[in-house]
């Protein structure tokens, strides 16, 4: 763990580390923010439809866990999704008090074009870095994420 009491040059070196991430973040979220506010949606709009995309037939439930968000962020962007047609929500055949979640075509459609650059994005710079530069980030990242989950 770094403390206060780290170096200069450990200080700098992690700030540096910290405004990759930043910079990194921004250029790869620029454009689907701008296609984001045109709709009146913001990142989060993005998030559901990303993980309904990838987890289709999930309840909300699910989605919850999945996300790793709670009830009160997930449920006004949702509804507007669901309301504006871009998600499809359906009652369980089983479970009538269970709500199953999955993109219509419109959805897969806005889905496709916000998270298809961020792809493009990532597939230009790992062929740049190279396959052990994109290993290491990987890592980093599912190191970041683990640390997140405690």
């Amino acid at each position: 763990m770094v403390d206060s009491n780290d170096s200069p040059k450990e200080r700098q070196r992690l700030n540096q580390a910290l405004e990759a991430l930043h910079f990194g973040f921004r250029a790869i979220t620029a454009h689907p923010d701008e296609r984001l506010r045109v709709l009146g949606y913001s990142r989060v709009h993005h998030r559901i439809l990303y993980f309904v995309g990838r987890n289709p037939g999930c309840s909300v439930n699910e989605l919850l866990g999945i996300m790793r968000v709670s009830k009160q962020y997930l449920n006004r962007p949702l509804r507007q999704l669901v309301a504006d047609g871009y998600i499809q929500s359906k009652r369980d055949t089983r479970d009538r008090r269970v709500k199953r979640l999955r993109l219509t075509p419109k959805g897969r459609r806005l889905e496709e074009k916000l998270t298809g650059e961020q792809r493009m994005q990532l597939a230009e710079v790992f062929r740049k870095a190279g396959p052990e530069a994109e290993a290491g980030w990987r890592r980093v990242m599912e190191l970041l994420g683990a640390n997140a989950r405690r």
